[in-house]
């Protein structure tokens, strides 16, 4: 299978299945055996998704590309050992960060309803054209794809958390910081703006925020 039909949904299902970290070997660059340069989109995909990783507080070292022929047996097995060697070293999923099973479900639930977005952007605001893998790692390493990820993703992922957060029931400004581990007015931030979007409500008898 082309490298490049490794989708964020693939990669998102298997941490919410409890993987604890992906390896996705393909082609060299420049070799795509389909002419499709399906492993460049894998290559973006990749780094995309450990964005995310990063933005939700996993360890984006727990998905890595690397690039090697069918002939290269000996790059397989050094690359899926180094991997495997590095995921225990950080290891199980979420607990490895500090987040409990909780925070680590509401997290990956959050992302996995807003992948389609996600592959809007990266197609509209973050394609590239074919060139070395550097220059993808400095593109996805710059300020300027910060700030394109903060406008686009950033804000959308956390308004996902909190939707997602609510679906178990009212919860105050306080309690959803402290789940999502993020600060108050940053949550303050982002039911303010899912209020004007109807997402969410204030209920006034039980002084929580609730869903619409």
């Amino acid at each position: 299978m082309c490298s490049g039909r490794v989708d964020l949904a693939h990669v998102f299902r298997a941490f919410s299945n409890g993987v604890d970290g992906v390896f996705l070997g393909a082609c060299h660059l420049n070799e795509c055996n389909y002419i499709t340069h399906g492993n460049y989109h894998a290559l973006t995909m990749v780094h995309l998704a450990r964005k995310v990783l990063e933005h939700i507080g996993l360890n984006p070292e727990r998905l890595k590309i690397e690039f090697m022929s069918g002939s290269e047996a000996n790059l397989f097995v050094d690359g899926v050992n180094g991997f495997v060697k590095k995921v225990r070293e950080l290891g199980p999923l979420g607990q490895g960060e500090g987040l409990d099973k909780k925070q680590l479900k509401f997290k990956l639930d959050a992302v996995t309803q807003l992948i389609p977005y996600i592959r809007l952007v990266e197609r509209e605001r973050l394609r590239l054209p074919a060139m070395q893998e550097e220059e993808y790692r400095k593109f996805f390493d710059s300020e300027e794809l910060s700030r394109l990820f903060e406008e686009t993703v950033a804000d959308k992922l956390a308004i996902a958390q909190i939707v997602s957060l609510l679906r178990e029931g009212p919860l105050s400004t306080a309690e959803i910081a402290k789940t999502l581990g993020l600060t108050p007015s940053k949550v303050s931030k982002h039911l303010n703006a899912s209020s004007k979007q109807r997402l969410v409500r204030y209920d006034e008898t039980r002084k929580r925020f609730a869903l619409a």
